[in-house]
This record gives C-alpha cells, sequence and structure tokens, in this order.
C-alpha cells in the first residue's frame, strides 16, 4: 500500500537528520491517497555559521528542482537564543533565526533537507 511506502521512506530519511527531536507519522488508517508525495535525490544542504544582527533571517536554498522537505537551525552564542526555524514560503529553502542577550549579534547556521517531489 502507498502510505505504507512513503512512512518508510519518511523515516528513513528523517532518522539520519541531526538534531531531529520529533517526527510525525502518518499511518495508512490516517493518510489519503491524495496527499500523499513520492520523493528522490535525497540531500542535505547546510549554511554555515556566520554572525548576522540578531533577528536577521538567514535562508538556505535547495538546488533547482528540488523542495525543502524538512530542515532546522541553531544560534550558537553566550545565551544565543533561536526565535525562529521554518520553511521559506515557496518552499523551495529554510529560514533560520535568533537573537543574544547582551550582544548585538548571533551565530545562525541553518539546514534544508531537500528532494525531488513529485
Amino acid at each position: 500500500m502507498r502510505p505504507n511506502k512513503l512512512t518508510s521512506v519518511a523515516l528513513a530519511a528523517l532518522v539520519g537528520c541531526a538534531g531531529l527531536t520529533a517526527v510525525a507519522v502518518v499511518t495508512p488508517a490516517t493518510a489519503s491517497s491524495t496527499s500523499v508525495a513520492a520523493f528522490k535525490g535525497y540531500q542535505i544542504v547546510k549554511l554555515p555559521n556566520a554572525n548576522v544582527p540578531n533577528f536577521t533571517r538567514r535562508v538556505v536554498k535547495c538546488p533547482a528542482g528540488k523542495r525543502a522537505v524538512g530542515g532546522g537551525a541553531e544560534a550558537q552564542g553566550n545565551d544565543a537564543i533561536l526565535v525562529g526555524s521554518f520553511p521559506t514560503d515557496d518552499g523551495t529553502g529554510w529560514i533560520g533565526l535568533g537573537r543574544q542577550n547582551d550582544y548585538q549579534d548571533v551565530g545562525i547556521s541553518v539546514y534544508a533537507i531537500c528532494a525531488a517531489v513529485s
């Protein structure tokens, strides 16, 4: 059954991701065949750590023809706080932003899990 296949593929792709704290699983009983998408060409794209002013968005983009199927960000520094980690509006990348108390800048790394989605 196709939902089982997608669940297995999605879990296999997500299990290898560093920093993953939760996985949502869709079971055949809750999945509809119209919402299932297959993907291939799995790739992690990284925007290495760089200091930017507090609350500045850093964006990593997937290669042409691929979409972000997941992602994450990390705030680095003394008392650094990750404020946001979410996909771009068009789904082709990932955004990370943060702040650091008592400093005007913060180190931000951003990761996108990219794949060709059909």
